[in-house]
């Protein structure tokens, strides 16, 4: 009874790792760089100004494909939210098997300005020349 009451609360974590896997799958598949694939960045099509996103797909596919240094140059933000991303997933699972517990990072105000700032910060430099090297 134990065992099926801990699967159960697997729930929400194992969905989130099936949705995930499926999509790095489909960009794994379909390639980013061939054009027609996903929609451009409305952001950079309009205005020649890369959003926190850009280069996104390019780095997940890099990654996918076991290209760390790609990946990095397409979207070093992103990585950095995958690499985050897998031990709080895995400190999920541990605390949903264990207790029912949910996510384990709770997003206060402060943590949300400071990420903000960041993503900001990470989009005002990759556009200035000397940011050149976070342009995808």
């Amino acid at each position: 009874m134990r065992e099926s009451a801990a699967v159960r609360r697997l729930g929400a974590p194992l969905g989130v790792a099936g949705l995930v896997a499926a999509g790095a799958v489909l960009v794994g598949v379909v390639d980013p760089y061939v054009p027609g694939h996903y929609p451009a960045c409305p952001l950079l099509r309009r205005t020649g100004v890369y959003c926190p996103g850009c280069g996104g797909l390019r780095g997940l596919h890099a990654l996918v494909h076991g290209d760390l240094a790609a990946a990095v140059h397409a979207n070093a933000l992103a990585v950095v939210g995958y690499a985050v991303f897998v031990p709080l997933w895995v400190l999920w699972c541990v605390r949903a098997a264990r207790h029912g517990g949910g996510l384990p990072l709770r997003v206060t105000r402060g943590r949300g300005w400071a990420l903000t700032a960041v993503v900001l910060a990470f989009t005002v430099v990759r556009n200035l020349p000397c940011g050149a090297a976070l342009a995808p």
